[in-house]
């Protein structure tokens, strides 16, 4: 009996990796056009999206940490409403080495790139006052095992802040969202980037992603309290807050 769940837990641990290892490899590819696809994809709604994140933040306990930040786009809003360092942590040394390239000499004294995986954070406990993480939190296979090493590292009364995709509540909208992203953002998303893959990957994640009540139930079994959700732009995103 304890031969196969052994055997399980590697099966499902190859799988973790190799899920890691595409999403990687992805990030890598698409890195210089991510943000133009973003903006281009969201009709320039994202940059709300993350400016909502970054007010949220204004007064948040320090120190910050920012996860899967990709090329700092959101450590850069955060960074715009209140001048704090902030830790900004990434899988792809890629996205960091090319957001890297684009800060100011101002913006490379306060922003503090880390390669390693979300799921295992090398940090020790109670290290951080806030954390976010802005479309990332999707990526992540196990997204137990990371809600719990997010709660590890913060401090007491630390906060989470999540921005993530979901799916609208409106039956009508719902189904030309998902024309959308079945369609449309694979489309843009190869033109511009020439991986048309890793929007396709892109559409199922969102679909394959919890809804909020189920988030929010996740991150209580976790132990966060206080836990906040608030649907944006027809419900295609959703900004969470928890409370350690």
């Amino acid at each position: 009996m304890n031969g196969r769940r052994e055997c399980l837990e590697e099966k499902v641990e190859s799988i973790e990796r190799e899920h890691k290892n595409f999403v990687k490899r992805k990030f890598d590819r698409i890195v210089e056009r991510y943000d133009l696809v973003n903006f281009i994809g969201s009709l320039g709604q994202d940059v709300f999206w993350r400016k909502k994140v970054a007010l949220a933040l204004k007064k948040a306990p320090l120190p910050i940490l920012d996860l899967c930040c990709g090329p700092f786009t959101l450590s850069l809003a955060i960074l715009k409403e209140r001048l704090s360092s902030i830790f900004a942590l990434d899988l792809s040394f890629q996205m960091l080495l090319y957001g890297k390239s684009k800060l100011s000499k101002k913006e490379k004294e306060v922003i503090y790139p880390l390669c390693a995986d979300a799921e295992t954070l090398p940090f020790r406990s109670e290290a951080f006052g806030t954390l976010s993480i802005a479309f990332g939190l999707r990526n992540l296979p196990n997204k137990e095992r990371a809600l719990k090493e997010f709660y590890r590292v913060l401090k007491p009364g630390g906060i989470l802040a999540i921005l993530e995709f979901s799916l609208p509540k409106n039956f009508f909208f719902k189904k030309i969202y998902l024309l959308y992203l079945s369609k449309y953002l694979p489309f843009l998303g190869g033109v511009l980037t020439k991986d048309k893959e890793a929007y396709q990957y892109l559409a199922e994640s969102i679909q394959k992603f919890p809804p909020p009540e189920k988030l929010k139930q996740m991150l209580l079994e976790v132990e966060f309290k206080k836990v906040l959700y608030e649907p944006l732009t027809f419900g295609i995103v959703t900004f969470y807050l928890a409370t350690k």
